[in-house]
């Protein structure tokens, strides 16, 4: 039985989600404030996390980034619940390592179906490794040892980002739409807006700094990563 830690501070969240999700087969634990679900965190290592970003006595991206920067947590994915609007701090969940995001109100099905997806991207059943070097302009993608490398410099992706550059690279050139770039790194891309993967593209470009230029945007289609034989 896999088991999920739900932080919310709000009772009607914390119920609905525990009814469904334990209907689902999930053990669930349920925390009302950081400090707590830190704390629950750290204590039963879970297979993933559900965190609300306006939380009492430590927010939801304080609780992030504290389990992100811990070697022995960083594995555990984790998806964010915020209202809408809140773009900013969705990119900077994403840039921290949140795995997704979803908004308030939710629809408990398209909740459900998000929480298995991400379950399944960080069991390894996406096949984004392949043996060799992809190199376009200075930036160095190595699938098998899931790094990525700029000018010399180590970036740090999330899995969803890493995915979304390698798939954009061994298609070098080539444009992709929003659904076809969701489908090769997650599968299930019925119940996921394209605004996905905009947030997901905002924060990779951002990472990259000034190699950001090379994935572009094509207006009304998708998204390419600009060949290195093309003037920048």
């Amino acid at each position: 039985m896999q088991t999920i830690v739900v932080i919310d501070d709000e009772e009607d969240i914390l119920e609905l989600l525990d009814f469904n999700l334990t209907r689902e087969g999930y053990r669930v634990i349920l925390q009302k404030d950081g400090p707590q679900g830190l704390a629950a965190i750290r204590s039963l290592i879970p297979d993933l996390v559900i965190l609300d970003l306006m939380l009492p006595g430590l927010n939801g991206l304080d609780v992030c980034r504290i389990v992100k920067n811990d070697k022995d947590l960083e594995h555990i994915p984790i998806v964010m619940l915020t209202v809408k609007g809140e773009e900013e701090d969705i990119v900077t969940g994403f840039e921290l390592g949140a795995d997704d995001y979803i908004t308030k109100p939710f629809s408990i099905h398209v909740l459900v179906a998000r929480v298995r997806a991400v379950l399944r991207r960080s069991k390894g059943k996406v096949d984004i490794v392949s043996n060799r070097h992809i190199h376009v302009g200075n930036l160095r993608i190595d699938p098998a040892m899931f790094n990525v490398n700029v000018q010399g410099r180590d970036i740090r992706l999330t899995k969803m980002e890493f995915g979304i550059l390698n798939t954009l690279a061994e298609n070098e050139g080539r444009v992709l739409t929003r659904k076809q770039l969701l489908k090769a790194v997650q599968g299930n891309v019925e119940t996921v807006t394209d605004r996905t993967i905009d947030v997901h593209l905002a924060s990779l470009r951002k990472k990259l700094g000034d190699t950001g230029y090379l994935i572009q945007t094509v207006r009304g289609v998708g998204y390419r990563l600009k060949s290195e034989y093309e003037k920048k």
